[in-house]
């Protein structure tokens, strides 16, 4: 009888251990550009039993002040989307667990900026000047080749950028600026655009699709996006073998790679299930379908590249270099700076 009771109180206890594993569930909290594969989705769940609730919460700067002010009672499990522009930022607040995901060894150590792993890189891509190809053939005018470039009488009224106030792209041109002229030489670099016509948008959105010749009826053939910008070009066209309508200009100092980052939330209430997700974000599979869903590098080395990216995606050799330490002592300030000059 005796081993009969304990029989029974093993097969229950193994029976709620099951249903609690299939019943476990994850939430991540994400900025409003994330984006994954459903079948990549899916794939995961049904291989760890975990259900996944994704909270897109704004830009990446709002989705991380949510996290910080949420510390003391977590509204996730994990965090993606913390860029170096707010590395620092993340780090001071103290929200992240120290974790090292199955993966981070394929990863290059110039991605690796947080060496106790609370934060680790996922993606990466190179904030950029992209020019219409076409409109400059047309033109007969030979495209800009650098920052310097855009201040030529030739270039006026042709450049359109973003707000760093507003758009994660508009703040990161603003740091190639500052990396690639220092700050004082940055702000005269841009009293020189003003002068020669540059145009602000509020973000990427209305930058490229409401402005930029090669994707709207615009004026502007010049615009601040991505390096791999020429591969969506490409991707979403009507031909997958036509040659790219755009390009980007990547001379040494004028981008700005910023570089995406994960993390497991402290207090999180499914730790376990959080680290899983962490190992799934470097695994081939997650990394794979990085670039075809938010047109950035996966971080993982090993990870293979569809062939538009191959052809059209492109890596700035030497980007613009400024420290997450120094954007977060500065980057209010800068904001400031450029707003005064630029806006008001």
């Amino acid at each position: 009888m005796k081993h009969l009771f304990a029989l029974l109180v093993l097969t229950l206890t193994l029976c709620h251990g099951a249903l609690a594993s299939a019943g476990s569930e994850l939430t991540v909290m994400t900025h409003d550009s994330f984006s994954m594969s459903q079948d990549v989705l899916n794939r995961f769940e049904t291989q760890s039993g975990i259900t996944v609730r994704i909270l897109q919460s704004g830009d990446a700067g709002a989705a991380l002040n949510q996290a910080i002010l949420a510390k003391n009672s977590p509204l996730a499990d994990v965090f993606y989307g913390v860029d170096n522009t707010f590395l620092s930022r993340a780090m001071k607040a103290g929200i992240f667990e120290p974790y090292a995901p199955a993966g981070i060894d394929a990863v290059p150590g110039a991605l690796l900026l947080d060496p106790e792993n609370r934060l680790v890189p996922v993606d990466f891509g190179d904030v950029c000047l992209n020019y219409d190809l076409g409109w400059f053939t047309a033109k007969n005018l030979n495209p800009p080749s650098s920052l310097e470039d855009l201040t030529k009488p030739e270039y006026k009224d042709l450049l359109v950028v973003q707000n760093p106030a507003t758009s994660s792209p508009g703040l990161a041109f603003l740091l190639a600026t500052i990396g690639h002229f220092g700050e004082d030489g940055a702000f005269s670099f841009w009293q020189r655009l003003k002068d020669n016509g540059v145009l602000v948008t509020g973000g990427w959105k209305d930058a490229y699709w409401g402005h930029f010749t090669a994707a709207s009826k615009g004026k502007r053939p010049i615009v601040v996006s991505y390096a791999t910008s020429p591969a969506a070009e490409v991707h979403f066209g009507k031909d997958p073998q036509a040659p790219a309508p755009t390009a980007a200009v990547l001379t040494a100092g004028s981008a700005f790679r910023q570089i995406e980052f994960a993390g497991v939330l402290k207090g999180a209430k499914n730790p376990e299930a959080a680290r899983k997700f962490m190992d799934f974000l470097l695994s081939p599979d997650f990394q794979e379908d990085i670039p075809l869903q938010m047109f950035v590098f996966p971080a993982n080395t090993r990870a293979k590249l569809p062939e538009v990216f191959m052809k059209h995606a492109r890596q700035a050799d030497t980007p613009a270099q400024v420290s997450p330490a120094d954007i977060d002592a500065s980057r209010e300030a800068w904001i400031s700076r450029w707003t005064q000059l630029m806006v008001n």
